[in-house]
């Protein structure tokens, strides 16, 4: 069985138990995604894999769209406001019947089926690579719910291993082009409960390297929730407080460049 396919049945388990509970007001709770409330990111998950069974999505015209920023946002938000006039439990049950239709449907793929040819949001991949993206999502939404509701968790296991593999995979960019390292910098990111990241930049290019050096010219120390945050833009750099969950080691202006261009999802 792919490990995709696992990890998104995990991560539902865990929003199911996380969400079984609440109260309409928890439910209308406001999240970091601008106009989008608890209840908001789980009918996004659910219009998605609704979608991905092959069922047709809801003949709506949301009344606003101020808040979305890109023809994606606009496109989740039709199935997202469309469930707005729903109690959370509706959405719920809803969410229920879908990932359990779903699950089935994503255990019944062969190898063959996963190196089919699809177009992702990052461009052309295959089935495997869209359900690399659609855990890395899907465990992010369960973040946002986990914030606004002041519920931490879900933050080590299989899950969070591929969602950080996917989101690392970025640092080299980030480092070299967006931070602008210079030739011959050495920097170490540091995500607690993992292992180091190291990347240097040879020729002007920034890569990653299995050796991690004694005495890096900086190195940024942050947890899972604080990382994930940061390179999906939930949180900006600058934001007070932020600076508790980060640790900055050597260069600081080097250092402070690399945390204020992390984010790379919108």
């Amino acid at each position: 069985m792919h490990d995709s396919v696992e990890n998104l049945g995990r991560t539902w388990t865990s929003i199911e138990a996380l969400c079984a509970s609440l109260s309409e007001e928890q439910w209308k709770r406001p999240t970091a995604l601008p106009g989008w409330s608890v209840q908001d990111n789980l009918s996004h998950l659910v219009d998605y894999e609704s979608r991905a069974l092959g069922r047709p999505g809801p003949d709506h015209t949301p009344p606003d769209l101020g808040h979305t920023r890109n023809a994606i946002g606009r496109s989740n938000e039709v199935g997202v406001d469309y469930r707005r006039r729903w109690t959370g439990e509706q959405v719920l049950a809803e969410f229920r019947e879908v990932t359990t239709a779903r699950l089935a449907q994503l255990r019944s793929l062969t190898d063959d089926d996963m190196a089919r040819p699809v177009d992702t949001p990052a461009g052309p991949g295959t089935v495997a690579d869209m359900l690399t993206l659609r855990v890395m999502d899907t465990w992010t939404h369960e973040q946002d719910i986990r914030t606004a509701l002041r519920r931490p968790g879900h933050l080590e296991g299989p899950v969070v291993d591929q969602s950080l593999a996917h989101f690392t995979g970025f640092l080299p960019y980030l480092v070299g082009k967006r931070a602008g390292a210079p030739d011959g910098a050495r920097v170490v990111v540091e995500i607690a409960g993992h292992d180091p990241i190291a990347i240097e930049v040879v020729d002007r290019r920034a890569r990653r390297t299995d050796t991690v050096p004694a005495d890096p010219d900086v190195t940024v120390r942050t947890d899972v929730a604080t990382f994930a945050a940061l390179v999906n833009g939930r949180v900006d750099a600058s934001d007070a407080g932020l600076d508790e969950h980060i640790e900055i080691i050597g260069d600081q202006v080097l250092g402070r460049a690399i945390v204020d261009n992390l984010t790379v999802m919108v």
